[in-house]
């Protein structure tokens, strides 16, 4: 029992030093709380001194046959890292003994996307009868799913900054690590893309430089053109939840399946490592066999 009572005071001293000075949220607190409450639930008759690499390594797996996801491990495990860290430095512990370990692996997830099918359905028939902010949504869909677009790119685009050329068909943006790329813009993105420029006027704050707006005319908030992608999708019928990251995977899967090139699609979307790229190629194996099929001598029959 010594271990366990010392190492509680030992925990709540480092929760007091994340409280004062890294000023972290009640409920980000609350979090470290209860993963260092149950690794000092875990240490039985251990002292909490004498925790090895070994004891973390089985403390997770216990966790693990409970039921508790690879995730959830993996903010326990760096709740326990942190707070060994912390010791090392303030406290003249010895070695960090969750340093090196690693929580079980998530399976990775698989993106979810529309069927071609779903997504003509998605877009198909107009309304002469479209708001402004109709237009706007049909023009914002559709360049999600032209584009490959990540949510908070298409929110950060701007009017009159050139990054956006209907004529040349092609929009560049800023991805993540501050990476820009160019890509295409199809005829029914730039249609629709023309007809909201056209509009904009009626509905767009006096200086607002971004392209799309909400309803009060300043810059669109992801949430919003999340909600409206949402409502639109009912509207049309279709009998699935859609995302806006949805029109992105669409994007990759349906422009894979037609050109099965990885590396293009992987330029488009902005992927660093192609591997990135690959989890669409199980989207449509079927299409990747019949490419096969086609193209290998040794495939044909005779």
């Amino acid at each position: 029992m010594r271990g366990r009572r010392d190492g509680a005071a030992l925990v709540r001293e480092y929760l007091e030093a994340l409280e004062h000075q890294r000023r972290l949220s009640p409920a980000t607190l609350e979090n470290y709380r209860h993963a260092l409450a149950l690794l000092l639930s875990l240490l039985g008759e251990k002292d909490f001194s004498e925790v090895e690499a070994a004891d973390v390594r089985r403390f997770l797996a216990v966790l693990h046959a409970k039921g508790l996801a690879p995730r959830t491990l993996a903010l326990m495990l760096s709740a326990w890292r942190g707070c060994f860290a912390w010791l090392a430095k303030h406290r003249d512990w010895r070695a960090n003994p969750a340093l090196g370990v690693r929580a079980p692996k998530a399976p990775r997830m698989l993106p979810k996307a529309l069927s071609v099918e779903a997504a003509q359905k998605l877009f198909d028939g107009k309304n002469k009868d479209d708001k402004p902010l109709d237009v706007q949504d049909r023009a914002m869909f559709e360049l999600l799913y032209s584009s490959g677009l990540r949510l908070a790119e298409l929110v950060a685009l701007e009017v009159g900054d050139g990054r956006l050329d209907l004529r040349e068909g092609e929009v560049t943006v800023t991805g993540k690590g501050s990476k820009s790329r160019t890509v295409p813009v199809g005829g029914k993105a730039r249609e629709a893309l023309g007809a909201w420029l056209s509009a904009r006027q009626q509905v767009a704050a006096a200086g607002e430089k971004a392209l799309f707006v909400g309803a009060r005319g300043r810059r669109i908030s992801p949430s919003v053109v999340g909600a409206r992608l949402g409502a639109w999708a009912r509207r049309r019928g279709l009998g699935q939840r859609v995302h806006p990251h949805m029109l992105r995977h669409s994007f990759a899967s349906h422009v894979l399946q037609s050109s099965q090139d990885l590396r293009a699609v992987q330029e488009m979307l902005g992927h660093a490592s192609i591997s990135t790229t690959q989890i669409y190629t199980h989207l449509d194996f079927q299409a990747l066999a019949k490419v096969y099929d086609a193209a290998h001598p040794r495939a044909k029959k005779r």
